[in-house]
């Protein structure tokens, strides 16, 4: 194997990277100036660099520039005793495969300096770039061996050639709007618009005149005709996403329309008759809001012709690998960067992983790697936290409640909720997610102070009259009995 090329001007660094280098069983080789590095790249590589920022004449930076210019391949560590953001998006942007910021640990430089070399290698052993496959479906509906997916598909072959109403079913994420193009685009109405209206995203008030339009002067500022969603979509397909979340009154209208083909457009008198199949979805139990007459009976048989369910991605692991190369290509074509590998151990990481934001999660995953991995090749440690942190082992039962319940763990839970009731465009998410932790920390300063409000602002570092709006604001105050002011 080729030696490491160690490159500052100060002596002592050099030695101590030799010797520990040395003791790991790997040759160096080392210079003081960038200089002498580029007239020795004229004869022979290393099989991996690491270089000081600020060195007399030519710069670590400038070093880095020449290095790519030549030898893209070729890792390259920067190290500096002046960590400034500057120097590490420059290194960055410039190819390197890392930053070592000084003072460092020796260990953690010998294995980052290991990670380069075996990066060197793979690249070696790869003479072909990994290829960036063509977008199909956005990654969900690529061949699949699952046989969950396998049914799906097997479905959206029997119903594209059909006019059905098909309502899917399935968690957040999982693609249903991928599911629905589908349909249209393999089907009879593939010439004719497909036309998607997400029904939580738009507010009530607007949501009529959005699905069925409106005439002008019908409202304040409506001041000329507009054609509604049903009008756009006819000839073709309308998918009604998150149908579950549409106002009972509209719910009478999109019953009629199911029915006949007809509809009034807002501040109409002449009926419009169009020709849409309708496609919905939702993540929520309908035949549960019926029940609770949150959802009219008769619209849910309307649209329940056909369901279809789409399973979560924990229930086709198998599949992980497959979707995460996949996403990884795009990310990278999105980027215009090359795709990085993912090892072994990475792999069964994200097989592992329970994605409550299913392939949604899994596309921001590989996102997030294509721009935070430093390597083309993606080990464990490389992963985002939380896949880590999820992986981790588990505390043993017995083990104390500080060691159980870790500032990382209560993040982590803290993340995965927020994430889902993002991924379902909950509204209002910081309000919520704020007043239950300010109402966990009262509860449990009130639960350790026995009640006594004054001790409790003491603990939480508040004032006495702040907690007693905040219990108060919080609908709090009502529900506990102070011992002592």
């Amino acid at each position: 194997m080729k030696p490491v090329w160690i490159v500052d001007d100060d002596q002592a660094i050099r030695w101590v990277l030799e010797k520990a280098l040395s003791r790991a069983g790997i040759q160096t080789r080392s210079f003081a100036y960038a200089s002498d590095v580029t007239e020795a790249l004229a004869t022979d590589v290393p099989c991996a660099l690491i270089s000081d920022i600020r060195m007399p004449g030519m710069n670590g930076l400038e070093l880095l520039k020449s290095v790519k210019l030549k030898h893209p391949s070729l890792p390259v560590i920067i190290m500096t005793a002046f960590s400034d953001l500057d120097s590490t998006v420059s290194a960055f942007q410039g190819g390197a495969f890392d930053f070592l910021a000084k003072p460092f640990d020796v260990n953690e430089a010998v294995a980052l300096i290991s990670r380069a070399i075996q990066e060197s290698v793979t690249e070696k052993a790869s003479d072909a770039p990994a290829p960036v496959s063509e977008p199909q479906a956005k990654g969900l509906l690529t061949q699949s061996s699952s046989v969950a997916m396998q049914e799906v598909f097997r479905a959206i072959g029997r119903l594209a050639q059909s006019n059905v109403t098909v309502l899917i079913t399935g968690e957040s994420g999982t693609g249903k709007e991928l599911v629905a193009h589908a349909l249209h685009s393999h089907g009879i109405r593939a010439k004719g618009p497909f036309v998607a209206l997400n029904t939580a995203a738009i507010p009530r008030d607007l949501l009529e005149a959005e699905l069925f339009g409106h005439e002008r002067g019908a409202f304040t500022g409506a001041n000329t005709l507009r054609r509604g969603r049903f009008e756009e979509a006819s000839g073709g397909t309308l998918f009604l996403d998150e149908i579950g979340d549409m106002p009972f009154e509209l719910q009478t209208r999109l019953l009629r329309v199911l029915s006949d083909g007809t509809f009034y457009r807002v501040g109409g008198s002449q009926p419009i008759k169009v020709d849409v199949r309708i496609v919905a979805a939702t993540h929520q139990p309908l035949e549960a809001h019926v029940q609770e007459g949150k959802f009219r009976e008769d619209l849910f048989h309307r649209l329940n012709v056909i369901r279809l369910r789409l399973p979560p991605l924990r229930e086709r692991r198998e599949d992980i690998p497959e979707l995460a190369r996949h996403f990884l290509s795009l990310s990278a074509r999105a980027l215009g960067v090359t795709v990085k590998r993912l090892s072994d151990e990475a792999i069964e990481a994200l097989v592992q992983f329970n994605y409550p934001g299913n392939v949604r999660q899994l596309e921001n995953f590989c996102h997030w790697i294509t721009v935070m991995a430093p390597g083309q090749t993606v080990d464990y440690v490389d992963l985002p936290p939380e896949v880590r942190s999820i992986n981790e082992s588990t505390p043993q039962i017995g083990e104390t409640v500080q060691s159980m319940v870790s500032i990382q763990s209560w993040q982590q839970l803290l993340y995965q909720d927020a994430n889902l009731r993002l991924l379902k465009s909950e509204p209002e998410v910081w309000a919520t997610l704020t007043n239950q932790f300010e109402q966990t920390l009262l509860k449990a300063s009130l639960d350790v102070s026995r009640g006594r409000r004054v001790e409790a602002a003491t603990r939480l570092g508040l004032g006495r009259n702040t907690i007693t709006r905040k219990l108060r604001e919080l609908g709090m105050d009502r529900s506990l009995i102070e011992t002592s002011q």
